[in-house]
């Protein structure tokens, strides 16, 4: 798998973002379990990682992946949030292909008295898969499927690693990913 230089760009900008991130909030320093803590709030998030489109007759059905977005954390085990998601190219002969996606998803947050949670996720919203040489440009309503395990660092700041399913549904060529990502989520 090879990963361009702004692959490489993101990776590093996001976790040069972490330590302005844990200063935000200088008086919350380490972890509390999730009873002590006010689980209510705004949050913001990034992740970048790779990506697999099932894709018969594909040169390269990976490409690097990267999403932001912004949400709410309603309590201990229920959140939402908007999240823009793009990858790069995947190579096909005479071609390739890329997507972007807008989707809102809702996550049941299994809280526990550790500094680890793990979570499960669906969502929906608009898709876009862009042709490059033999592949055609589609778009259409789409839906994800995550699951995953955040590590929070403090109340404010967690590490989050997961697996996400993505489609652009009703379109006339494959656009099933599977993504492994890794990133960093900020509660205010």
């Amino acid at each position: 798998m090879k990963f361009s230089k702004s692959f490489w760009t993101i990776l590093f900008a996001s976790f040069a973002m972490v330590p302005l991130a844990t200063t935000g909030k200088a008086a919350d320093i380490g972890y509390a379990p999730p009873d002590a803590v006010v689980n209510s709030g705004i949050y913001i998030r990034g992740d970048i990682g790779a990506s697999y489109l099932n894709w018969s007759g594909a040169t390269s059905n990976w490409a690097w992946v990267g999403d932001g977005g912004i949400g709410y954390q309603f309590d201990q085990n229920l959140r939402a949030d908007i999240t823009y998601n793009r990858t790069g190219d995947y190579g096909l002969t005479g071609g390739g292909v890329s997507s972007s996606m807008l989707l809102g998803t809702v996550y049941y947050d299994f809280a526990n008295s550790s500094a680890f949670t793990p979570y499960i996720g669906a969502g929906v919203g608009y898709g876009w898969e862009y042709g490059h040489g033999v592949a055609a440009d589609v778009n259409g309503v789409a839906i994800g499927l995550t699951a995953g395990v955040a590590y929070n660092i403090t109340n404010n700041l967690a590490l989050d690693v997961g697996y996400r399913f993505h489609d652009i549904l009703n379109s006339t060529q494959s656009t099933q990913e599977h993504q492994l990502a890794a990133g960093v989520r900020f509660k205010f």
